[in-house]
Order: structure tokens, then sequence, then C-alpha cells
């Protein structure tokens, strides 16, 4: 796959249009890696001058933040706002609301000042350019709900672009009873995906994905690898493996493209 680093073009003397910042869930985990590759691969069909930190890229600090070390957080940060500004970065697209929200509204107070899109955001203008083609055959038909992530939605009032992604696919989008700024979290923000669960009676993530199973929908659509985990484990705990597929809006693209 063509994934360039900064490093590689500067020393070409390129500046790409965007940064593509992987962030650790796309970078290490299996599943995952899966999103980052299928919004690679939509990207260089697009012809987008992308790049990525490669090893310089480190967290983005959201973990220790949420849970409470602010010190850890601001290490992180300063690390990764040195690398940026020396890299001369203006802007920023990540797959991940997590990361998304941290260098969109956390980093400008350390001098970390960047324009910061998410990958649906992205997509969407892509599309509304021409630069980007749906191919809507193979989920015509298909029942998809899309899960909004807490990071993208509440906490930055993006709700549209991935459902305008979605509508793309000549699919039918069927909302959960409780989505958009009324959305019901996973259970994984706020630093609990590395937690145990605290004592209740049922875990928040295999309530959610009742919310989704209730609309009877062949695909749960996310737009967070954390998410995408949390609903995953829900449609397993719920037993629904055999009729309900988990996807990245990035995948179903990709798949609907046949890249």
């Amino acid at each position: 796959m063509n994934v360039p680093t900064m490093a590689e073009m500067m020393a070409q003397g390129k500046q790409p249009e965007v940064l593509f910042w992987v962030g650790c869930a796309g970078s290490f985990d299996d599943r995952a890696k899966k999103i980052t590759k299928a919004f690679v691969k939509i990207l260089n069909n697009a012809n987008v001058e992308f790049a990525v930190l490669g090893t310089e890229e480190s967290c983005s600090g959201d973990p220790a933040k949420r849970a409470g070390n602010e010190f850890l957080f601001q290490m992180q940060a300063m690390t990764n706002i040195e690398v940026l500004n020396a890299y001369e970065v203006k802007k920023i697209v990540t797959a991940c609301p997590h990361c998304f929200n941290t260098l969109k509204n956390e980093y400008p107070e350390l001098g970390g000042h960047y324009e910061v899109v998410h990958h649906t955001e992205l997509l969407k203008s892509l599309l509304d350019e021409g630069r980007l083609t749906i191919e809507g055959g193979k989920y015509k038909g298909e029942k998809i709900t899309f899960h909004d992530p807490c990071y993208l939605g509440r906490a930055n009032d993006i709700y549209e672009a991935p459902r305008e992604l979605i509508k793309q696919l000549d699919a039918e989008l069927v909302e959960m009873k409780h989505c958009k700024s009324d959305g019901l979290c996973c259970g994984a923000g706020g630093a609990q995906m590395f937690k145990d669960a605290e004592k209740g009676t049922k875990e928040i993530n295999v309530a959610r994905t009742e919310q989704a199973i209730d609309v009877k929908p062949n695909i749960i659509a996310t737009g967070c690898p954390f998410c995408n985990t949390m609903m995953t484990d829900g449609v397993k705990a719920t037993n629904k493996e055999a009729d309900i597929e988990v996807l990245d809006i990035a995948e179903l693209i990709a798949n609907a493209n046949n890249l």
C-alpha cells in the first residue's frame, strides 16, 4: 500500500494535502487496522496526497487525560505538537473521534493549531468535490443503522457527514431510538475502555447493541475504532453474529467500490 511518511515527503520537498493521524487503535489493534487500510485505499483511489508520521506519531494523550493524568497528557501532547509544528502541518484527518477531539479542541492551548477533520467529514468533502464516487450496488437494500460516537456527535456536533455517506450506498438508513444528540455511549469513552466494568445489571455496550437490534439492521455502522470494538462485543454477547455485521464507514465505502 502506498503510505508515505512526512519525513519522506519533506525529503522530496513536498507538503501533503493532509496528514493522516492513524492513532493507537488504528496502528496496533488488529480490527482497527482494517479501518486504517480501508481509509488509505480510498485516499489513494481519490488521488489525495497524504502522509503519516509513522514511528514519529505518539498517543494523542486522550486516555491519560480522561483517566485524570493531566501531567502525562501534557507531556504526550507537547511531544506531538513539536513534531507536527516542525513539519508545518496545517490539516489533519483521523478515523478516531478521540484523537479528533483532543487534537482539535485541546492541542491549541498547548501551541498546536491545526485544521482537524474526522475521516467521514473528509470523505464527504471529497464526494462533494467529485473526487470520490461511491458505488451503491453492494449494499443496495441493506438496512444500516449508525451509532454516533460521543466525541464525534455530542462533543463536536458532527452528525450528518456519516449519514450522508451511508445514503450514497443506496442502503436504507434506520435510526435507533437514541441517536444524534440523544445518542447513547457505547461504554468505551472517557478511558472506560481500559478499566473493568463497575457493578450493575448490564454492560452498557450490550444495552446499546440491543437498541441497534431493535431496528433490525443488517449492518451497524460506526465512525470510531473503540465504538467498533464495543458494538462488535455487543453483537457477540447477544448471539447476533450471523445476522449483523459491524463496519466502519470507511470500510463500507471501500467495500462498495471494490477497493
